[in-house]
């Protein structure tokens, strides 16, 4: 655990973790994200996090793509925020993976019409299969790190034999 997350009291400040394990999160995954829509895996365009606020065309360009990078780095940021605030306690990788599969429903079921895109019967398989492995990663780095840090064990025993 890093000096910047620690009170005096030797716990973590759990909003600074969360806003650091959601920028990480979002330039992680919005960077595979990318890597996966260049390779052609995937037809949903990196800026689909976007859509709601800009046109298409626009999301389409370089900029576009780099608006939407970003604009997912803040949507793993709040995604955090909430998990850490909410879910923090829980143990192993299994929440995180169900927190990602949620998300994933949550955008690409009901959502898909608000993020312009087809809903997830009527797109590709590949593209199906890649955003669903995406957001399973991505909710399982959120949950794993989280609980790491809130329900590992050895690390406050640690700390409190050294003090």
């Amino acid at each position: 655990m890093s000096k910047s997350h620690q009170q005096q009291s030797g716990h973590t400040n759990m909003w600074l973790f969360a806003l650091e394990l959601g920028f990480f999160a979002g330039l992680i995954w919005g960077g595979l994200h990318w890597l996966v829509y260049w390779f052609s895996f995937t037809k949903v365009s990196p800026g689909f996090i976007a859509e709601p606020f800009f046109k298409h065309e626009f999301l389409t360009t370089a900029l576009g793509h780099f608006v939407g990078y970003m604009m997912f780095i803040v949507f793993s940021v709040i995604a955090s925020l909430l998990y850490v605030l909410l879910l923090r306690k829980l143990k192993g990788p299994w929440p995180g993976l169900v927190y990602g599969v949620l998300w994933w429903s949550v955008i690409f079921i009901p959502g898909s019409q608000m993020f312009l895109m087809q809903p997830p019967f009527k797109l590709p398989w590949n593209t199906v299969i890649s955003e669903f492995c995406i957001f399973l990663l991505w909710g399982m780095f959120i949950g794993y790190t989280a609980a790491l840090e809130y329900t590992d064990e050895r690390k406050r025993e640690q700390s409190t034999a050294l003090a």
